[in-house]
């Protein structure tokens, strides 16, 4: 369930993005943004599979 509101979360954040860029509220730069935030992105997606795995174990 946490997986899902997280996955839509992070695409209302997505295209709450392009919305802006295209209304031209905001000037933002995809490619920069990944370009300067790519380390965190990795850690964001390795942390949640962390999670995930941990959570899917069966008890002993």
């Amino acid at each position: 369930m946490r997986s899902n509101i997280v996955g839509a979360v992070v695409l209302i954040v997505i295209g709450s993005v392009f919305l802006l860029d295209n209304l031209g509220l905001a000037d933002i730069s995809l490619g920069h943004l990944i370009r300067t935030w790519w380390p965190a992105i990795l850690i964001v997606v390795g942390i949640s599979l962390l999670f995930r795995r941990n959570h899917q174990r069966p008890e002993t």
